[in-house]
């Protein structure tokens, strides 16, 4: 990951700026649909629930965040078999993503985990467990391959709400954090790699090694720890890679294997301080879709 400094890092929300608090109360407002069950096992609000994890953290500076908005309820809606339905709104991959490459013949291939996309290549995202997922991959990438299959990044509202489940918890499989649930610690590359370059600051060299990301005890395979896992089935929404989401200024949720805290606890995790273009070795994604509606038979 870049430097902390470079970081836009959470405050105590009675000492963050106005404007800021703000942004996180329009972010509350904005997934109010999925979060205001009465219903739900912990009362809304209350510990352990994403609207909780979201209020404790409050940026320090102010940067834009297009959380858009949350599609409406389709009853009948249905998402193909490799993503899992979220509220009836919109379907989530159950698996972060990888790529295989299209070649001009209109055959594919496995594209490397381990390095990024190339510019005038077509890339196919796909959602498939046992895998290394994608990193080093930016948002403008990962929306691309997203969009080669028919699919799209989520929005920032929606990829918080399909994280915390139905029961909106904090973190995909309950209230409280559990250590080792998700892929949420592990071997640090930067410092086993690159510890002689950290005192003058990491530069996209460093971040973008290919090696990092094969070190045994980083980087792990979709679906690696079964618990990490919500009540819509959808996997390793905290922990492992960062996932990028649509909003155009640059955010990316639910931290990495060596940080899923810094910036908000589990769901509500958000870095919000990098480009669309910035990718390293952190940076992965999961595409969402547009519900599929039943066709309605003629007259």
């Amino acid at each position: 990951m870049a430097s902390a400094a470079s970081i836009g890092r959470a405050a105590s929300p009675d000492k963050a700026p106005a404007e800021c608090r703000a942004q996180v109360a329009n972010a509350l407002k904005l997934l109010e649909p999925c979060l205001g069950s009465s219903s739900r096992k912990i009362a809304k609000g209350n510990a352990g629930t994403l609207e909780h994890a979201i209020s404790t953290y409050v940026p320090g500076h102010l940067h834009a965040v297009d959380e858009g908005t949350l599609p409406p309820v389709h009853p009948s809606a249905k998402c193909p078999s490799d993503m899992a339905l979220a509220f009836g709104r919109f379907c989530v991959d159950r698996y972060e993503g990888s790529l295989v490459e299209r070649l001009a013949d209109g055959s594919t291939t496995d594209f490397s985990p381990y390095t990024t996309p190339l510019d005038g290549h077509v890339y196919l995202a796909r959602s498939v467990a046992g895998v290394v997922p994608q990193g080093y991959i930016s948002a403008s990438q990962a929306a691309n391959a997203c969009k080669a299959v028919g699919k799209r990044l989520c929005q920032a509202v929606e990829w918080r709400a399909a994280c915390a489940g139905s029961e909106g918890y904090a973190y995909p499989y309950g209230p409280t954090r559990i250590v080792g649930k998700c892929h949420d610690t592990g071997v640090a590359p930067m410092l086993t790699y690159h510890a002689d370059t950290m005192k003058r600051g990491w530069g996209l060299t460093e971040l973008n090694d290919p090696r990092n990301n094969q070190l045994e005890g980083g980087l792990a395979k979709t679906g690696t720890f079964p618990d990490c896992v919500n009540d819509f089935g959808v996997y390793d929404m905290v922990g492992n890679l960062h996932e990028w989401t649509a909003d155009p200024n640059g955010t990316f949720q639910g931290g990495y294997w060596l940080d899923t805290s810094q910036h908000g606890d589990g769901c509500a995790y958000r870095t919000i301080s990098h480009g669309y273009t910035y990718h390293d070795y952190s940076t992965g994604f999961r595409c969402c879709a547009d519900v599929a509606l039943p066709v309605a038979s003629a007259p």
